[in-house]
């Protein structure tokens, strides 16, 4: 199960904290719902006409009593007009690692050293047009500062996904607002960046040089606030929230076993906006009901329900090294003799789960590779091994986050929880395997579904905070086109 969730705005909203327009470093406190969950430095430096800017994000969850710490660096190097000249990026996920360092070529393209568990792969990036780092943000949200009541349109960068958020902006005025070390009249910008789970918005409020001094945002429900405050203030000890307790969805009923073997229909409210809770599969049907009501059908697994593979579902990444020879060599043994993509995928499956032989809860988020190494992780560990060896085998295969029933987790019963397996392309319909549980049924909810970067779980996390599960009908029907529990 998976404590990614927590850094959702690590990824969207990163470089939205500009620095000053002189050498100097900000502190930020970083608060969930009223309780503080680490600080935020931000170092900017101006030298012959380059202006770089460093922001540490540090912070620490609870996960059942253990201490989870997570953090993202980022760095970017622009001239004075905003113009970029590197970029770089650190995410650590407790004891794993990964690192994005990208410089600009001569002719405008960037070379793309990306680090994740010790294996580096090199790409070259064209440079998105009219995407901006840090200081081309600030120089935005000052010149916008100026004209209340504008909108606009700012396509901000994100060194660590390497993708660009095309956020929209309004102008709101200034306002008085009370930081811990006492009030400031700000000007208030608001972004809204759009996504197919609908409109995820934070609130900035900017001093006359275009710096955020607060921000604020949703985020599993709770209000997650940034507030500009002395270096005492921003680094005091965290207050221990359980960031996974609060990602657990409560289920009407109790779902047995023998409940979970067949088809089920779930009645879900969403609490903010109408955008679909969850994605259709070939295993999972999504249906609107209106004024935030939806069906969530699973168990029809028949074909149509999603698109074909893609080229995308097939190829190696920084996550899933499908061409690494390690992985290429134990998924060819794996499968030994195997006859068609179903037994094969039947034994792929039995490997992993019983390969992972320590269970921890803050592994972070490792790579393939490293959980080859390692024998150790959570339900995401077993999805990207599994994934990983599929391609190896030449099948497409794909990293589901969802959420999936517990009768008892964490002191909690009957809960829903985060979780990850994966889908591959059987008999032209994709199938689902859970390496994690060993079996799939129709306790699982496909939240999201990707290439297994750890950042598609970006999409679905913030949905946790605003799913409330109505009603859970089991019914006959269809229930024949579930896949054998032995999946």
């Amino acid at each position: 199960m998976r404590k990614r969730f927590a850094v959702l705005w690590l990824s969207l909203w990163p470089l939205a904290w500009a620095g000053t327009t002189s050498a100097d470093t900000t502190w930020m406190s970083v608060l969930l719902g009223g309780r503080k969950i680490g600080h935020l430095e931000i170092q900017h430096q101006r030298s012959g006409g380059v202006v770089t800017t460093t922001q540490n994000l540090v912070i620490e969850l609870n996960r059942n009593g253990n201490g989870v710490p997570l953090g993202v660096l980022t760095r970017s190097v622009e001239d004075a007009s905003g113009q970029p000249l590197a970029f770089y990026s650190r995410s650590t996920l407790s004891h794993t690692e990964s690192s994005v360092d990208g410089r600009r070529q001569p002719d405008g393209s960037f070379i793309v050293t990306t680090s994740v568990g010790g294996a580096t792969r090199r790409t070259v990036l064209a440079w998105p047009a009219g995407a901006v780092l840090s200081e081309g943000q600030r120089l935005m949200l000052r010149q916008a500062a100026a004209h209340p009541g504008q909108r606009y349109t700012m396509s901000m960068f994100d060194p660590a996904s390497q993708t660009v958020a095309h956020v929209d902006m309004q102008v709101l005025g200034k306002e008085r607002v009370a930081l811990p070390d006492g009030p400031e009249v700000l000007d208030h910008q608001r972004q809204v960046l759009h996504t197919a789970r609908g409109e995820q918005e934070m609130d900035l409020w900017l001093d006359d040089e275009g710096v955020a001094r607060k921000g604020a945002l949703r985020m599993l429900g709770q209000e997650l606030d940034m507030l500009a405050c002395s270096q005492p203030c921003a680094v005091a000890p965290t207050q221990g929230v359980d960031m996974f307790r609060a990602a657990m969805v409560e289920a009407p009923r109790l779902l047995p076993v023998y409940l979970r073997g067949g088809f089920l229909r779930y009645r879900i409210r969403m609490a903010d906006g109408d955008a679909p809770p969850a994605i259709d599969t070939d295993e999972q049907r999504v249906t609107r009901l209106g004024r935030g009501d939806w069906l969530i059908d699973v168990g029809n697994a028949q074909s149509g329900g999603e698109p074909p593979p893609s080229a995308q579902d097939t190829q190696p990444n920084d996550w899933v090294q499908s061409d690494a020879l390690e992985i290429r060599d134990l998924a060819a043994k794996v499968a030994g003799s195997a006859q068609g993509d179903l037994q094969k995928m039947r034994r792929l499956r039995g490997f992993v789960s019983g390969y992972i032989v320590q269970h921890g809860l803050d592994v972070g988020y490792a790579s393939a590779l490293e959980v080859l190494h390692t024998r150790q992780g959570d339900c995401t560990e077993y999805a990207v091994l599994l994934a990983a060896m599929a391609r190896a085998q030449g099948i497409p295969t794909r990293v589901v986050s969802g959420m999936v029933y517990a009768d008892r987790y964490g002191g909690t019963s009957r809960v829903f929880v985060p979780h990850a397996w994966v889908q591959s392309w059987i008999n032209g319909r994709w199938q689902s395997f859970d390496a994690a549980l060993r079996r799939f049924d129709s306790g699982h909810i496909a939240l999201d579904a990707g290439d297994g970067d750890p950042w598609h779980f970006f999409n679905a996390a913030n949905l946790f905070g605003q799913m409330r599960i109505e009603e859970i009908t089991p019914t006959t029907e269809l229930a024949g086109n579930l896949p054998p529990p032995s999946s």
